[in-house]
């Protein structure tokens, strides 16, 4: 099936298994993580929460720019051995930390920060070993799949954790996660090195960060792809906050209702990243109507008025929030130079994740001071956002027109058009328009978007 291909290369299937299994165990300390800082530790404070977020995903911002360039001059094979042993012993040490009953919460923002440090090196080199893995007519469908995996793993990893947190504690879930790291080291070192694509490197010396900046600067359409990512990750996509002020505070549930949800909604995102897997090639349209339905699914999740139509109401804003996310990154690994695309990735997850610092405090600040449905209500107002930058960008890349003619009747009196097609130039400027797309199109991979030559 289309939707699985890449699962037919063997080495892309043993990275598969590997990422799944760290996935679920990522998925249940976040859950566990969460809970203990929000239950435990600070007595329900969402902002709290929002603290921990942010030292956790902020070192992406300041870290960004090096982790790129490693893994675009360095074995992307060996960075990673390096990565996740180094989170396997802070999983382990957090959950030593836990289990001894001298944790406080001063202790997890050290543990978050350090995770955070090792995880912005890891994840430009994580997005970016893909393309060693598979040929590049198969690369949309991996990062879509990585998505898929991920988002498996969002299902059942905080479902299985609620479950273990009430039972056992959150130390024991901790421990659990450091052995799935110990899978995915297992599934690199079986991927034999001779098997690997071979990938262009950066050259060494100076100046390397800046090109990848420079090429950046110079593609339009990654720059807006970044801005809407910004928006969406920044404000949007504070799911655990939000999900937890909501169970807390205003349904009053515990630890099972809360990684029960978290599950509910990864069952949209699933389903928003197989989906990705079918197109076969991301486009730009795709990624700002998706933001816009995430924007209008949100809204009703933050007017549902009990835990279960909270729940479904979820859904499709996992189905919309996957759709955009897969669809972005996509879009810029297919379309980015292979030389590049460590300092581009890296910057894209920097601006994605590194935006946490902002949105989480603030989005928990909002869950404290007027309330978590007002804070469900942050993430609707993102969504809708990300679709007006959406929407003026194309229309100011397509050049596009609302033109009224009186000869025509019913809803054709409006239609939209390019610019340029018609005028006082006749039949001229329509050919010239005709070649210049023409052009435009042999240089573009996705000729209905807009250009980014």
């Amino acid at each position: 099936m289309s939707t699985f291909k890449s699962l037919g290369v063997l080495n892309y299937r043993i990275w598969f298994i590997g990422a799944l299994i760290s996935n679920i165990g990522t998925w249940m300390q976040r859950t566990a993580q969460d809970w203990l800082v929000f239950a435990h530790l600070s007595n329900h404070d969402a902002g709290a929460m929002g603290v921990t977020l942010a030292l956790q995903l902020g070192p992406q911002l300041f870290l960004a720019p090096w982790a790129g360039l490693l893994a675009d001059r360095y074995s992307r094979r060996r960075l990673l051995v390096m990565t996740q042993s180094a989170m396997a012993i802070l999983s382990a040490g957090l959950g030593l930390l836990v289990l001894s009953g001298a944790a406080q919460l001063w202790h997890v923002y050290v543990f978050a920060l350090l995770l955070g440090v090792v995880s912005a090196l890891d994840a430009p080199v994580r997005q970016t070993f893909v393309s060693e893995l598979v040929k590049d007519d198969y690369l949309s469908n991996a990062v879509a799949l990585n998505s898929a995996s991920f988002n498996v793993a969002r299902m059942i990893g905080p479902a299985v954790a609620g479950i273990l947190t009430v039972a056992v504690g959150p130390g024991w879930v901790f421990m659990i996660n450091t052995l799935t790291f110990v899978a995915m080291l297992a599934a690199i070192r079986a991927i034999p090195v001779s098997s690997l694509r071979v990938q262009p490197r950066a050259a060494a010396g100076k100046g390397r960060i800046r090109e990848g900046l420079r090429y950046v600067r110079n593609r339009p359409d990654i720059v807006v792809v970044l801005v809407a990512i910004f928006i969406m990750g920044t404000f949007g996509l504070n799911f655990v906050l939000f999900i937890a002020a909501m169970v807390g505070t205003e349904f009053g549930m515990d630890a099972g209702a809360f990684g029960l949800l978290n599950s509910i909604m990864a069952i949209g995102s699933v389903a928003g990243a197989l989906l990705s897997a079918r197109r076969g090639r991301p486009r730009m349209r795709l990624i700002f109507a998706a933001s816009g339905g995430f924007g209008i699914a949100s809204g009703l999740a933050a007017l549902a008025p009990n835990y279960t139509l909270f729940a479904l109401a979820l859904i499709p804003c996992g189905l919309f929030a996957l759709t955009m996310i897969t669809s972005a990154n996509g879009y810029v690994q297919s379309t980015t130079e292979p030389v590049m695309r460590g300092r581009v990735m890296a910057l894209y997850m920097a601006i994605f994740m590194g935006g946490t610092p902002i949105g989480a405090p603030f989005v928990g600040w909002v869950a404290n001071v007027a309330g978590p449905r007002w804070a469900v209500g942050v993430a609707a107002a993102a969504g809708a956002s990300t679709a007006v930058v959406g929407i003026i960008w194309i229309i100011r890349a397509r050049q596009l027109r609302l033109r009224f003619d009186r000869s025509a009747g019913g809803l054709r009196f409006f239609r939209i058009e390019s610019q340029g097609s018609r005028g006082a130039e006749g039949d001229g400027a329509v050919k010239r328009a005709d070649a210049v797309k023409e052009a435009d199109a042999a240089r573009d991979p996705y000729p209905d978007d807009a250009d980014h030559s």
